[in-house]
């Protein structure tokens, strides 16, 4: 499956990138907003590429290295980009994009539990080799405190029924260990009202998203991620955020505004920019997206 790109016309326009300028890509992923600098620029634009993510490494290098040489893939997260840029002898760059959602590659084929509509191991991890020190959502599931449960759920998925989940869980696990995303959408029904499971996203949808982000530790590696990112942006350098949900949105929100606040920045979206009703029609996940570019002075 070819993952559609979000925002990907707004967001690479909203950069306004520039003959010469350093392109940041934090997500790569496949490589879709890469593609479209190259394609614009050539070799006339220097891209940074960095994913977690080795199999989205692989398709990028295919999809990207025939338009131009002027690409580096690095096998790291946009937190480290610190690392990343010292290794290339990089002081600043001009333009930093993140992608906060995940691609239909890694919904569809990472067999790591992303997805409820495929029955897999409860692991969640972007990770591919995984560590004993690494977290992994059946650990959570299986181990953690109802208590911590729900401050995940609540926390990071917004989900209104997280008590009752948690406590499902607990009891269930005290029956047999919860080891499978199907074991856990069975946890999730039994555990919330018929009514739930009418709703126009799946039951399961703010639990899976929580624990991916619990998992991940994704709020504060963003948190992270911009806050390295403004630090390594060069003068007139614009930095472009694309998250998918509340919690995403309200940490960039924020940050955005702290440093416009000091006069450190400009708000290029004084409002975030939202997919347009053609592009929901076309690519439904991108229905909950959000854009925000901010501008160093």
């Amino acid at each position: 499956m070819l993952h559609k790109t979000v925002l990907l016309q707004s967001s690479i326009e909203g950069l306004d990138i520039k003959t010469g300028d350093t392109f940041l890509d934090g997500t790569l992923g496949g490589g879709g907003h890469s593609e479209m600098v190259l394609k614009k620029f050539c070799d006339k634009v220097r891209v940074i590429g960095l994913d977690l993510d080795e199999k989205a490494l692989d398709r990028s290098k295919i999809r990207l290295s025939s338009i131009s040489s002027s690409v580096t893939f690095h096998k790291e997260s946009f937190r480290n980009m610190n690392k990343v840029l010292d290794e290339l002898g990089l002081k600043s760059v001009d333009k930093i994009l993140f992608d906060l959602g995940l691609s239909s590659n890694q919904f569809e084929e990472s067999g790591r539990g992303f997805t409820f509509q495929k029955d897999e191991p409860l692991l969640m991890t972007f990770k591919e080799n995984i560590s004993p020190e690494d977290i992994t959502a059946e650990e959570i599931i299986n181990n953690w405190d109802e208590e911590n449960i729900v401050a995940i759920l609540e926390g990071y998925g917004e989900e209104r029924f997280a008590k009752r989940i948690a406590r499902a869980i607990v009891v269930e696990r005290k029956k047999k260990l919860i080891k499978t995303t199907f074991d856990l959408v069975g946890v999730i029904k039994m555990a919330t009202p018929t009514f739930y499971h009418r709703m126009k996203i799946h039951p399961a949808t703010k639990t899976f998203q929580a624990l991916r982000i619990a998992v991940n530790d994704e709020v504060e590696s963003l948190k992270e991620g911009i806050t390295k990112g403004f630090e390594r942006l060069s003068p007139k350098g614009r930095m472009a955020v694309i998250s998918f949900h509340s919690l995403e949105d309200r940490v960039v929100k924020n940050y955005f505004r702290e440093k416009n606040k000091a006069e450190e920045a400009v708000l290029i979206t004084k409002k975030p920019i939202v997919p347009t009703r053609e592009e929901i029609l076309e690519n439904p996940r991108s229905r909950s997206a959000k854009l925000r570019i901010i501008q160093k002075n």
